[in-house]
């Protein structure tokens, strides 16, 4: 941008891996960057070219196979996205730092938005052979101090990755994956205590590293006498966690899958039940993960049976809406489902306890105002330039 030129900054979020209306990149990113008073495009995974919100959204196909995502569906992101001839080009997914980085020597203004430790990541990727999976994390670090160094600014979704790349980038902001107070503490969406399911609900990917196996294993030690449900809400089961195995399983009989679900539907779904959960194995890139279901859960004024880590016993402890077991142990968490549908008050108060957390500390406000103080600091700079 030239001095002296009023229009605000052309921005284009680009994403080969989550959906174009994902919600974080979308609902939360793009729409308060849009109320800010930036042309905003979103590029990615879509059915169609639409608009929403103020916001421009340009589809691009998804290839299946991992590779072919990884290089095919990247490259139609890039090249739809350079086409739209942007100031600043916002990206999420690991797959797109060769094209951030060659816009960035094109003279655009780049920011990576690092949703995952990804050298930690890549230690429990089932897909990789075990002996080869600390080669990888070296190899994938060794890329992200080349390259993360290069781009105009880092945004990250938890302090222990922003920890990482602070003396690489100084530019680096935590933006938290908080969700909106108001749409999940919304005086329409409550619904009373006692006309809420004797059900559970896990929201998110459904995988082994998640728990899956010990969820359904849970649900068949509960006492018959307990009328209770897991409402599961995700995509299909992978291959590694054996599908059909799973719905073999006594514990499926107590299970209802709903399939991927819009995030108004979700949350209408966590209004209706009695906790939430979030069970993940104690991967390395999991233990320091703050998961937005967490807060979502919070919000829907939901106790949280979560694992015991250390960072999220201090978010939901602190706020006395947890109750913390080991993951990979169905009776342990058998016992704190039980324990939830069969103490109704003390849930409903954890509940509330959790909802007060959300509404006071850990929603999306503060986190926009973040990200628009990062775009106004870029918008500056551009215009003085």
């Amino acid at each position: 941008m030239q001095r002296g030129v009023s229009r605000r900054l052309r921005v284009v979020h680009m994403t080969s891996v989550h959906s174009a209306v994902d919600p974080r990149i979308f609902h939360k990113e793009c729409r308060s960057l849009a109320r800010a008073g930036f042309d905003v495009t979103v590029v990615g995974p879509y059915h169609e070219d639409t608009a929403a919100d103020a916001v421009r959204i340009k589809s691009v196909r998804k290839d299946r196979s991992r590779l072919t995502r990884m290089t095919r569906t990247a490259w139609r992101v890039y090249d739809r996205a350079r086409r739209e001839g942007a100031d600043v080009y916002h990206f999420h997914d690991p797959e797109l730092v060769p094209f951030g980085l060659f816009l960035s020597l094109c003279g655009k203004s780049v920011i990576y938005d690092i949703h995952e430790d990804l050298p930690k990541d890549v230690l429990s990727k089932h897909y990789l052979p075990p002996w080869s999976r600390p080669l990888m994390s070296w190899v994938v670090k060794g890329i992200e101090r080349f390259a993360c160094g290069r781009f105009a600014a880092l945004v990250a979704v938890t302090p222990s990755i922003a920890g990482r790349f602070a003396r690489i980038n100084p530019r680096t902001v935590v933006v938290h994956n908080f969700p909106y107070a108001d749409e999940l503490i919304a005086e329409e969406a409550a619904v009373p205590w006692d006309r809420r399911h004797q059900s559970v609900a896990y929201v998110g990917g459904i995988t082994v590293q998640r728990a899956i196996r010990e969820m359904v294993a849970a649900m068949a030690l509960l006492p018959d006498s307990l009328q209770a449900r897991l409402e599961l809400a995700g995509p299909e089961i992978p291959q590694e966690a054996d599908s059909a195995a799973l719905r073999r399983h006594p514990g499926w009989s107590r299970v209802r899958h709903h399939g991927f679900l819009d995030q108004p539907t979700t949350f209408r779904l966590l209004h209706s039940v009695r906790a939430g959960l979030v069970l993940f194995h104690p991967e390395p890139n999991h233990v320091e993960a703050m998961p937005q279901k967490i807060f979502e859960y919070m919000g829907a004024g939901l106790p949280v049976i979560a694992s015991d880590f250390p960072l999220w016993r201090r978010i939901m402890g602190e706020a006395g809406c947890g109750i913390f077991v080991d993951p990979t142990n169905p009776s342990q968490i058998a016992k704190a489902i039980e324990y939830v549908l069969s103490h109704p008050r003390e849930a409903e108060e954890m509940g509330r306890r959790g909802q007060m957390a959300v509404a006071e500390r850990f929603n999306w406000n503060s986190e926009a105002s973040k990200l628009v103080r990062l775009y106004e600091q870029i918008e500056s700079e551009l215009c003085a330039a």
